[in-house]
């Protein structure tokens, strides 16, 4: 299962994470940053990689997305406040200094006319590589020279064999790091109770019997004999591809082969974004079916309440393991006494191991609120592009629910009056369209909350459980 560019990586000067065989470098690594398909070609798009504030736009000219550096040379303005204007070229707010996909400046509207001050290497954006696999927009944060010869963590299959598979997928920006996240999902032994009632159930609750087989400075691949649900799936398999993706993967009788695919990009110290696929490969063509029916913003609903789950005790966890001393410590701060805990033990040591620490000289801040940890519209729906218009149209519909009832109601009324005698039809519907357009309100608000927070309580915690 893992990728070819992977593979080869074994057998080439440069892998992810440089070439020193004892260190590993985080900026030398392909990110995501994006899907595609919630990307704006019309405007820039901000984001944070690695500490690194940088803007993605698209180019029209040559017909791919361009990453820089969010600063203007010029004054430091935020180039993702600004636009792409007429000449396709990324316009500084402040100024109006323009700059083509390559970086270099083009336009500077101050200068007299002879003037060649765009033509310094001051005057020129840092520019980052970027390419687009498998709906991702991946960006390179390290050397420029390094970029073509490090490979992209993607999954070879859904290249090899792309009409065989459905995928569902979201993201979330996250309150903790990307080593607590893969740290998370990297643990199948904790599903059965943090998510019980949303894809977990403790009654599933059994010894998880973990090996390792393969590992390095590229990660580790291992497998669970018996697999989820007390060996019903049946075998499964993990693969961690350092520093920030890992996969598992099942294959049963019931279900046909199933992969939960997740890569966590880190932002900063504290924060990261999640990018979760769920491909499937079904053994009827039912259930491939009636997931193709799911809008992809309804999903998103019921994969950010699953996050959700575990969002605030990660938050805390992390500020835990910092107080006593970090990943460094993580033997003495962590009691890890049954195999259940072998990928989390094996990836706090490819930490130690390759000197991978995240963000070493930066400390965690105060814990936030239960409040903000669930905070969904910021983490989520407005960088969505099918949240943000299921939203948007959910508005309007609300809107429409309050004039319909109320233009029926002044009809109703009229007729009642113009009308001679009494209609019991026209009654009724009078009667009926306040508790029907009522009822209708109010379902469509509880739906609307589920964009902009999650639930205070979880599911595992609701009474009768």
């Amino acid at each position: 299962m893992i990728t070819n560019a992977v593979k080869n990586s074994y057998n080439t000067p440069l892998s992810a994470g440089g070439t020193d065989p004892e260190y590993f470098d985080w900026q030398e690594v392909w990110y995501p940053v994006h899907y595609v398909e919630d990307l704006d070609k019309t405007k820039p798009t901000p984001f944070t990689l690695l500490e690194l504030d940088i803007v993605i736009w698209w180019e029209e000219k040559t017909s791919q997305w361009r990453v820089f550096e969010d600063q203007c040379p010029h004054r430091l303005a935020p180039l993702s406040q600004g636009r792409i204007n007429e000449a396709g070229c990324l316009e500084c707010p402040y100024h109006g200094w323009a700059f083509s996909g390559t970086g270099n400046c083009e336009i500077i509207p101050q200068q007299i006319a002879g003037g060649e001050a765009e033509k310094s290497s001051r005057a020129k954006v840092k520019s980052l590589p970027t390419k687009v696999c498998q709906g991702l927009l991946f960006v390179y944060a390290g050397k420029v020279e390094n970029a073509d010869q490090t490979p992209i963590p993607t999954i070879d299959v859904l290249d090899e064999n792309s009409n065989e598979w459905i995928c569902l997928n979201t993201f979330r920006d996250l309150p903790y790091d990307a080593l607590t996240l893969m740290e998370n999902v990297l643990d199948s032994s904790h599903i059965p109770y943090t998510h019980h009632r949303s894809v977990g159930n403790r009654a599933n609750v059994a010894p998880v019997e973990l090996e390792v087989v393969e590992s390095g400075k590229w990660g580790f691949k291992g497998v669970w004999e018996e697999g989820p649900r007390k060996g019903t799936l049946g075998r499964q398999e993990t693969t961690f591809i350092a520093p920030a993706m890992m996969w598992h993967d099942l294959t049963s009788k019931q279900f046909g082969r199933t992969l939960t695919v997740v890569y966590a990009t880190p932002i900063r110290k504290g924060e990261c974004r999640l990018f979760a696929r769920f491909p499937f490969k079904f053994s009827s063509p039912l259930p491939k079916f009636f997931i193709q029916l799911s809008p992809r913003w309804y999903s998103h609903i019921g994969q950010n309440g699953v996050l959700e789950d575990d969002q605030i005790f990660l938050h805390h966890q992390e500020r835990y393991l910092e107080a006593k001393g970090g990943s460094a410590n993580f033997a003495k701060a962590f009691y890890l006494p049954t195999k259940a805990d072998l990928f989390v033990f094996e990836l706090r040591s490819w930490v130690n191991k390759y000197n991978a620490q995240l963000f070493p000289n930066a400390t965690l801040s105060s814990a936030l609120d239960s409040e903000i940890l669930l905070d969904r519209y910021h983490s989520h729906t407005k960088k969505c592009s099918s949240c943000r218009t299921a939203l948007r149209n959910l508005q309007r519909i609300k809107i429409g629910v309050i004039l319909a009832t109320s233009v029926m109601w002044v009809v109703i009324l009229l007729l009642l009056l113009i009308l001679d005698n009494f209609n019991i039809t026209l009654m009724t519907f009078l009667i009926l369209s306040l508790p029907v357009g009522v009822v209708s309100w109010l379902a469509l608000s509880k739906l609307e909350k589920q964009f902009y927070k999650g639930r205070e309580i979880p599911p595992r915690n609701l009474p009768n459980n």
